[in-house]
């Protein structure tokens, strides 16, 4: 008889762990040092945490999303209306192909049940186990049927201009969610840290410092013997893309890209665009912006010069496609149209500027180590 009082008492001492407000998740479980998107808080003497999103979306401004992520029995906060997963997520949908590459990386791609246009993605374990990965469609036109099927504990989706169109399906099947931004930062090594993030959810966040931690020195390391080596030269200049959709869309000076042009000694020519999105140019300025290049670079789903110049016949003549400096970030592209450079890309920014030092600046490197990885020059 005396054991029930004693039973009773340890149930309410768990309980007492359980926190009561918002305002005491105050603690700082993983604030980033390149990222801008994402925070992770806790409180003291908790193991459950709360991902915060900042920036879920373009233009999201000051808005975020949060998830609580429960562990040892306890219950969200007072206050706390964001989504709750509970404990570490074990079976995973990922909107992304980028968000299969961060599981991946550490060690736990094999709780993806479910992705959006499995067709495109390159990830291995995927393309190993495509009998028992759903294909869920994409956003706009999600097959929620399957979705549920797959019973996942949590969505990892994006929002472009907004939110998800799959919010309000999402949150009336009651299937947690969370927002990743990491396509939304500038820094290379910022996107690249959306991995400590995406690890959090699956309890492996340390796996994942340990891992990003070696990222900077690298990628620093080339950064500055290019910028070095360079010193006093002329920086060659550098044009991206070709129409998508009809558009001929052109990143900002601040964006992911033209950084990554810039570290590795590169001169990105379109300079009109400040903002914190891409912007459209039309062909006249895209004609005149690519004769000036001398280096042309991610021409989308074009494979060869040959195929360039007859579906762009306006640019056959300009300099850079004369003398064949055009570069796709196609390399690694699967059979069925999955390109790496979208997924592990991502999450190794300086394998993607030695790529460009390669093209930019060769003379920088050895010469047995000027192998591209993500890149192919065009023939």
């Amino acid at each position: 008889m005396p054991v029930l009082p004693a039973v009773l008492l340890f149930l309410g001492g768990c309980g007492s762990r359980t926190a009561t407000t918002i305002e005491e998740f105050d603690r700082a479980v993983y604030a980033p040092r390149y990222a801008s998107g994402f925070e992770i808080v806790g409180r003291e003497g908790s193991r459950s945490t709360i991902l915060r999103t900042k920036t879920s979306w373009q233009g999201a401004g000051e808005t975020a999303t949060e998830l609580f992520i429960a562990r040892d029995g306890e219950t969200p906060p007072a206050g706390f209306t964001g989504e709750v997963l509970e404990d570490d997520a074990r079976r995973i949908v990922c909107m992304s192909s980028s968000y299969v590459a961060m599981l991946d990386a550490v060690g736990a791609v094999d709780r993806v049940v479910g992705v959006s246009g499995i067709d495109n993605i390159s990830n291995e374990y995927v393309a190993a186990h495509r009998d028992r990965i759903g294909d869920v469609g994409f956003d706009g036109n999600v097959d929620y049927e399957r979705l549920v099927a797959l019973a996942p504990d949590v969505v990892m989706l994006f929002g472009v201009n907004g939110a998800s169109g799959m919010e309000p399906k999402l949150r009336e099947l009651g299937i947690p969610f969370v927002y990743v931004g990491e396509y939304l930062e500038e820094s290379p090594l910022g996107k690249a840290e959306w991995l400590v993030a995406a690890a959090e959810i699956v309890g492996l966040r340390a796996d994942a410092e340990r891992r990003f931690a070696a990222l900077p020195e690298r990628y620093d390391s080339l950064r500055t013997r290019v910028a070095a080596a360079a010193a006093g030269t002329a920086r060659p200049r550098v044009m991206i893309n070709t129409p998508y959709g009809g558009v001929w869309f052109m990143a900002s000076t601040s964006s992911y890209v033209a950084r990554l042009i810039a570290d590795a000694g590169g001169d990105y020519l379109y300079r009109a665009n400040d903002t914190n999105r891409s912007m459209p140019i039309d062909l006249e300025e895209a004609c005149l912006l690519t004769s000036q290049a001398d280096v042309w670079l991610n021409v989308g789903s074009v494979a060869s010069l040959d195929e360039l110049k007859t579906r762009y016949p306006r640019f056959a003549d300009v300099p850079c496609v004369r003398k064949g400096a055009v570069y796709n970030c196609d390399k690694r592209l699967t059979p069925r149209g999955g390109n790496d450079y979208w997924e592990s890309g991502v999450l190794r920014p300086d394998v993607v500027l030695h790529d460009l030092i390669v093209i930019l600046h060769p003379e920088v490197l050895d010469e047995s180590d000027r192998t591209l990885c993500y890149y192919r020059q065009l023939e």
